[in-house]
């Protein structure tokens, strides 16, 4: 039973991963062929944009090192390594959807797709950095 849920968890993250890259490179091109082009919007604008496109890709590659290098834990760890997971899978859709919704605000605009977003990454990376610590 341990060995499939950490299969699985692994396998989640490892697609995850990729899926996520992927929407990267989608978002790449969105604003490579952006209409106006983003040349001409203002910095700040320009500045929104690009700090959501990497935003994705640092949540990708986290999932897809999670999904080369996971290992199941035993004991009370188990609860908080799926616990981070779980965040951090949550954290994937916030940071897509900041990158279509908050530009078009604008740089004084509230920004909590992005906020939330980068919180669960952080929340979930602890929780699994927690995990890593010896006994």
């Amino acid at each position: 039973m341990m060995v499939a849920f950490g299969g699985e968890m692994r396998r989640l993250h490892f697609i995850l991963g990729w899926v996520t890259v992927i929407a990267f490179l989608i978002t790449g091109q969105l604003m490579r062929h952006h209409s106006p082009p983003l040349i001409t919007m203002s910095d700040s604008v320009r500045l929104l944009y690009r700090s959501r496109h990497i935003y994705i890709l640092a949540a990708g590659l986290l999932h897809l090192m999670l999904g080369i290098y996971w290992r199941p834990f035993d004991d009370w760890r188990r609860r908080v390594q799926t616990t981070g997971s779980v965040v951090m899978v949550a954290a994937v859709p916030l940071l897509i959807a900041a990158f279509f919704v908050e530009p078009a605000h604008g740089v004084l605009a509230d920004t909590p797709w992005s906020h939330f977003g980068l919180y669960a990454l952080y929340g979930g990376t602890m929780l699994h950095a927690l995990c890593g610590f010896k006994r």
